[in-house]
């Protein structure tokens, strides 16, 4: 309550001050045509003492005199309408500046009342941070992310046949309890007809079976699994079999994405931003991950402060194409290298001469490292951030190419 009285009154003090500001005659003060007109008339003075001196002669002396009389009559009307409206202060003056405070308190308070946050007090980065840091660490266990969702439905659509062959499937697999192939079969089935439990229970007795053997994927598919189960929440054991995946293979697509709407729901929009934004970049247009973040990326981007993304075209084609590649693979080695250094300085020339979309210089950029022409690939990433000093989201992409092409951690 204290809150909206000390806004309140603000808000009518400041509405008071405009309203006086538009009701107030301006009667203790001197209009700028009454300067003007002693102004001429010391210059007239002026011009009679110069003529008496002889330093002017009566021809310049009547045409400056003629000249100044002008003046003066113009600022004399001129001072006649100012001082007409300095006095005006009738009633649709009046009216207008209790409107105006109306209209100021009023709006003022129902638009805060909208979108503000009464309260709320202001919080630095580094707190912005930390709030995130302990919401990663406090949130929800999987257990209870689940229990707090309705019960699992298996598909309606399901035939009999299918359905007895499930039932024949969980028999089989519980009195093989080593048998990998069995669970896998398990895991992919529960999933496919929404037991997302039973299934990401079945993948993690396929992780413990394949032992030193696990792979990447089985580490995805079983984060998938609780996140489907949890639905559509990261929880503490999901980014754990995330970050386990990303150890084994630092550059899976679906690991990434993943993270990155972990961030997105613990406070980090610029983080998850950043990731998404790399993996577009990066591709391909069909990974199965490409189409949520389309979705998603353009509410996270104005999340994280950036109010000037633009959507990269999903048609462009910044790499060689299908034709290209199959071509490629008849060719030697040293022949396939020409190819790329042909493609590449093809795209740089372009680049120097019209310009083009973060996401080719950055392609450019990462081309170039792998090449092995360091210096190049640091030119051209300057030229890149002068071009694109003004938007960040464009050098965030740049960036990105960099540290694929090692120039930044």
């Amino acid at each position: 309550m204290l809150f909206w009285i000390l806004t309140s009154g603000l808000a009518l003090a400041v509405a008071g001050l405009i309203g006086l500001s538009l009701i107030r005659a301006r009667s203790g003060q001197e209009p700028p045509a009454a300067y003007d007109l002693r102004v001429y008339r010391d210059q007239l003075k002026e011009v009679a003492r110069d003529t008496a001196r002889g330093v002017l002669s009566e021809e310049d002396a009547e045409r400056i005199t003629s000249e100044i009389s002008r003046r003066i009559l113009a600022a004399d009307a001129q001072l006649q309408i100012e001082t007409a409206d300095g006095k005006s202060t009738g009633p649709g003056t009046l009216l207008a500046g209790i409107v105006a405070g109306v209209v100021m308190i009023v709006g003022s308070l129902t638009l805060y009342s909208e979108i503000g946050a009464p309260g709320y007090g202001d919080l630095a980065l580094a707190d912005r941070m930390a709030m995130a840091e302990e919401a990663r660490l406090t949130r929800p266990s999987q257990e209870d992310a689940e229990a707090s969702l309705p019960p699992q439905l298996q598909s309606p659509n399901l035939s009999p046949d299918f359905v007895s062959l499930m039932e024949q499937l969980r028999a089989t697999v519980a009195n093989r309890p080593d048998d990998l192939q069995g669970h896998r079969l398990l895991a992919r089935n529960e999933a496919a007809i929404g037991n997302f439990t039973p299934a990401y229970q079945a993948q993690m007795r396929v992780i413990e079976l394949m032992g030193p053997d696990v792979d990447a994927t089985a580490w995805t598919d079983y984060a998938d699994m609780l996140i489907l189960a949890a639905g559509g929440y990261v929880s503490p054991r999901a980014e754990d079999a995330l970050s386990r995946a990303l150890q084994i293979d630092p550059q899976n697509g679906a690991a990434r994405y993943y993270i990155g709407l972990m961030l997105s729901q613990i406070g980090r929009p610029d983080q998850a931003f950043a990731m998404w934004q790399q993996l577009m970049q990066e591709g391909p247009s069909d990974a199965p991950w490409m189409e949520p973040i389309r979705v998603q990326i353009e509410e996270m981007a104005f999340r994280a402060g950036f109010n000037n993304f633009v959507m990269p075209d999903p048609d462009a084609v910044f790499g060689p194409s299908r034709e290209q590649i199959e071509a490629a693979q008849d060719m030697t080695a040293e022949e396939r290298m020409q190819m790329i250094e042909g493609m590449v300085s093809g795209l740089a020339e372009r680049l120097a001469s019209e310009g083009g979309p973060p996401e080719e210089w950055a392609r450019l950029i990462g081309a170039l490292g792998v090449l092995g022409r360091e210096q190049d690939a640091i030119s051209v990433y300057n030229n890149a951030l002068v071009s694109f000093a003004d938007d960040p989201a464009a050098i965030e992409v740049i960036r990105s190419g960099a540290r694929q092409a090692g120039l930044i951690p």
